[in-house]
């Protein structure tokens, strides 16, 4: 189902809690559930990935696990802020020792003058660890953002566990 440069990342990411011996803990907005699904493609995932978090909707984006409105109003729905606010909820909303956050502009539609469509941010969150955030701006179509979304996130876990 997912490319093999994708499963090799994921395999890399699942390795990496492993060695930590933490389990890996999502929530994503445009890609929602890749991430996970990715994850859970690599045999053995069931030891290491504990639960995905999927908000989709505009409402839940904004304010999902625990991110104060006043941060998505402020910021938007598809912000670093927000983003840094669901990854860190998502730890705090399950035993997970890492966890990852997508949001974006997959398109066609969405976007703005300052996150275009393609805008991704990922954020990886460890307890008593600065919180990572990234913004990508990616190329293609609706698929191929939401593909190298995955690809980020992927690799923003194992950068986070390092």
């Amino acid at each position: 189902m997912f490319p093999k440069d994708l499963l090799d990342k994921a395999a890399r990411a699942l390795d990496a809690a492993k060695a930590k011996d933490v389990r890996i803990a999502t929530a994503e907005t445009c890609t929602a559930g890749l991430v996970s699904g990715c994850l859970t493609s690599v045999s053995g995932a069931s030891k290491i990935f504990e639960r995905g978090f999927v908000l989709y909707h505009d409402s839940a984006k904004a304010t999902g696990l625990g991110v104060a409105e006043e941060i998505s109003r402020k910021h938007g729905a598809v912000s670093a802020e927000v983003t840094q606010g669901l990854a860190e909820g998502a730890l705090k909303n399950s035993t997970a020792g890492v966890a990852v956050a997508v949001t974006g502009y997959a398109g066609p539609g969405g976007g703005n003058e300052k996150n275009p469509v393609g805008t991704c941010y990922i954020a990886a969150a460890r307890p008593g660890a600065t919180t990572l955030v990234e913004r990508h701006v990616f190329p293609g179509d609706r698929d191929g953002v939401r593909l190298a979304a995955v690809g980020a996130a992927l690799d923003l876990i194992v950068k986070r566990l390092q």
